[in-house]
């Protein structure tokens, strides 16, 4: 476990995070952390909806829309491991970058040159004022996780990746990793 967040962590939510619907066992990449504040994407919320849903004229492509926070949700945003196919991608850490080109994106997808292991797309994200993530962290609603994933975070949908990363942090966090989401259906 790290102590200070910074961009390319994994913030994995506290089992104490209850009937909270954006933050209950989620797992979030930190894209961005400065003093001005944070941003990061839920990796293990996928929503109900494909590509092509939100979409036109990207008909046949099933790839999924996961849940990245609760701002902004009207916004689709997107991460991949392609920066030398989209212009003006930032990198995160390690190989996986955040945004650049949108219409280059869905180029590639529609010509089958990026597949859903290079890019994962989110609506919304999870942001932070200056300090509110260093006070969260300090009310224990996170632990702080280095990635040892990197672009292993876009292939798979990951609805186990909260409980994986409770078991990698062990100890009595390794007792919730098979507890109901809520508490009441024990």
């Amino acid at each position: 476990m790290i102590a200070y967040p910074t961009k390319g962590h994994l913030l994995v939510a506290e089992p104490s995070i209850l009937g909270d619907t954006s933050f209950t066992r989620s797992v979030i990449l930190l894209a961005d952390h400065n003093d001005g504040g944070s941003v990061g994407f839920i990796l293990n919320k996928p929503l109900d909806v494909t590509l092509s849903d939100l979409i036109e004229g990207i008909e046949e492509c099933e790839m999924p829309i996961y849940n990245g926070g609760p701002v902004e949700q009207e916004n689709l945003y997107f991460i991949h491991t392609a920066p030398d196919l989209i212009e003006g991608s930032l990198e995160i850490a390690s190989g996986i970058y955040w945004g650049g080109n949108f219409e280059r994106a869905l180029d590639l997808i529609m010509n089958k040159e990026i597949c859903c292991e290079k890019i994962k797309f989110f609506l919304g994200y999870s942001g932070w004022e200056s300090n509110q993530l260093n006070q969260e962290i300090i009310q224990n609603s996170w632990v702080i996780l280095e990635n040892d994933q990197h672009d292993e975070l876009l292939k798979d949908n990951h609805t186990a990746l909260w409980r994986d990363k409770i078991i990698e942090i062990g100890g009595d966090y390794a007792l919730w990793s098979n507890a109901p989401e809520n508490p009441q259906y024990n």
